[in-house]
């Protein structure tokens, strides 16, 4: 019963934030009818943003099958989702209750400290626990000691994650009643820093002067399109007729190019009408959890949720952190790490959210740079974690984000330490 709440019900996004929308309703003690209403398109928003990156993962998984067939490319493909599920086999009690105590302890320290943040990315709650119950295990603890110790991390994390990127996330909205909960933050801290480093006088991507001859790109659906349709046909060329048609099961190999293209470009689209749902419901829904349990609370949203305010930042941003994914395949070994391969699952959703960080401080050599330097990180803390995960290291995937790498090499560490 405990594992089903925790995976099946808290564990789904849409249902946790569904449900934090009722409560907020609930204590604002709407009627009915807008409780259900309220509820219902608020996780309906969900559901839509999960579609859509549901669409964006099959058509990059495209992608990365043709990129490695095409350049031979073995080694470590970083993927939390795969990771959090490997670890749920032998470890699915302690995560369970490693992520209702984190959730508990959120609250507690929204309530008593002067970060007011409710973390309602279920499934990065759930994968974090995972990782903790991993390391914790490996490193000997059992019991009482392992979930205590993982849910005070936890809910710690749940808090600080989205409280250090709050004064750039207010920039990005023009509101303090959102804040980013995704467990890459402190990449996306990163490329806010590099951004303000690098990025004096440099003005927005958003703000891109193009000629009248090329408005057309000023529609970023339009802009996202071609940048992918550029990137398939270019890779497909290379693999060849063969071995696409086996990825497009018979259909010409030009053709499906151009539709995975477009069908990338799509799933942008769905996850932006998702996001702007979900603001429109959870927003005055949440005031009643802020007046009510925590004071002043803010709901800490998915990562998606600043795509909608620099959708240009969003695809230069998952260029720039591919790209330094590519560069970091040879470097990585120089250092003795393991070949980390780019995912380009974490590669879209990171470097986008990095790229839209490094805009709001830098502009255009912020969004690239900050990228940049926020894929560099993702992929030098994946290799760096595989020595701390005991049997799991051991796996061909690994935890991918850069708060999953930062606490977990930390963790593995003082473990060391203390074992």
């Amino acid at each position: 019963m405990l594992q089903f709440i925790m995976q099946d019900v808290l564990g789904t996004p849409a249902i946790l934030v569904g449900l934090f929308s009722l409560l907020g309703l609930l204590l604002q003690k709407k009627s009915s009818s807008d409780c259900i209403s309220g509820t219902l398109k608020t996780i309906m928003g969900f559901v839509i943003l999960t579609a859509g990156a549901n669409i964006i993962a099959a058509t990059l998984t495209v992608f990365s099958q043709l990129f490695e067939y095409a350049f031979h490319i073995q080694g470590v493909v970083p993927n939390t989702d795969a990771m959090a599920a490997l670890a749920q086999k032998d470890f699915g009690s302690e995560t369970a209750m490693i992520m209702v105590f984190g959730m508990v302890v959120n609250i507690v320290l929204a309530r008593i400290t002067p970060l007011k943040f409710i973390f309602l990315t279920g499934h990065h709650t759930l994968y974090m626990a995972a990782m903790l119950a991993v390391i914790l295990a490996t490193g000997g603890m059992a019991g009482v000691p392992l979930v205590a110790t993982g849910a005070l991390i936890l809910g710690s994390m749940m808090v600080i994650s989205p409280a250090i990127l709050q004064p750039f996330t207010r920039k990005i909205t023009h509101s303090d009643d959102l804040a980013l909960g995704h467990f890459g933050s402190s990449g996306y801290l990163l490329a806010a820093w590099v951004g303000k480093a690098v990025g004096k006088n440099s003005p927005s991507i958003e703000e891109l002067n193009v000629p009248k001859t090329l408005n057309f790109l000023r529609d970023s659906s339009v802009a996202i399109s071609l940048t992918m349709m550029i990137l398939l046909v270019i890779l497909v060329l290379i693999v060849g007729k063969p071995f696409t048609e086996t990825l497009s099961s018979g259909q010409h190999y030009l053709v499906f190019a151009v539709i995975q293209s477009i069908t990338f470009a799509a799933g942008v689209y769905i996850i932006l009408a998702g996001v702007r749902m979900v603001i429109a419901e959870i927003v005055p829904a949440f005031k009643g959890i802020a007046d009510k349990v925590v004071p002043n609370a803010k709901p800490a949203l998915d990562c998606p949720t600043v795509f909608p305010f620099a959708p240009n930042a969003v695809m230069i941003g998952f260029l720039c952190s591919f790209l330094a994914g590519l560069m970091s395949m040879f470097l990585c070994p120089l250092f003795g790490l393991s070949v980390i391969v780019p995912g380009l699952v974490p590669h879209f959703f990171c470097g986008a959210t990095a790229g839209v960080y490094g805009n709001i401080t830098g502009g255009r050599r912020g969004a690239m740079v900050g990228a940049f330097v926020q894929g560099l990180l993702i992929s030098f803390l994946p290799a760096m974690l595989l020595p701390v995960l005991g049997d799991l290291g051991l796996a061909s995937t690994t935890f991918g984000d850069a708060d999953f790498g930062i606490v977990g090499i930390l963790l593995g560490k003082a473990m060391s330490l203390f074992h």
